[in-house]
């Protein structure tokens, strides 16, 4: 089934931006912000509770089959720490939100996380695990790897993902909306 509307991922590292950029592009476009996080818990999507990083475990199989129909329908901002468990026949670009290692980790302090999940966070985003995940399970031509620190980049890389959009309409539905919003 061909979509009308693109499916994005914006992924990254837990503190990154992921949902302050969905929540812009979703004012500016089309697209509806679909976070995972709110979808697990609203769905029952979780097999259990971390006591160690005191976070829910969800259960991704049961995650997938809640968004199926959704996904292949088009039009959504997945906003998800994680990407490599979507299929590639439902996304069209993946954002991988990087920061600075003393933004995160100021913005990690803040939300109060436990030192030893802060830790954990600081280590892959320093790694980059979340853009190495994104690099095996998605075509190079799909990734895109943006910064994020301050909320100049929020406007930057909207306008960059809002301009991908256009293009994106224009090559798979023939032309753009006429009512000033993207696809």
């Amino acid at each position: 089934m061909l979509r009308s509307k693109p499916n994005i991922i914006i992924t990254g590292t837990p503190g990154v931006g992921k949902t302050s950029l969905c929540e812009s592009l979703a004012g500016s476009t089309n697209l509806q912000h679909l976070s995972i996080k709110r979808v697990a818990k609203e769905r029952d999507c979780y097999e259990g509770w971390d006591e160690d990083s005191q976070s829910w475990i969800v259960d991704e199989d049961k995650l997938l089959d809640a968004i199926e129909d959704e996904a292949r329908a088009g039009g959504y901002l997945v906003d998800w720490h994680a990407c490599d468990l979507f299929p590639e026949t439902w996304i069209d670009l993946v954002i991988v939100l990087r920061s600075k290692s003393n933004t995160l980790y100021d913005r990690l302090k803040a939300r109060k996380y436990p030192e030893k999940k802060l830790q954990e966070n600081m280590d892959a985003e320093l790694m980059e695990v979340l853009l190495a995940e994104a690099r095996e399970a998605f075509h190079k031509d799909l990734i895109v790897e943006m910064q994020s620190n301050d909320p100049d980049d929020i406007e930057i890389n909207a306008g960059w993902i809002e301009a991908w959009i256009e293009q994106w309409t224009l090559q798979n539905c023939g032309a753009a909306e006429e009512d000033g919003h993207v696809a």
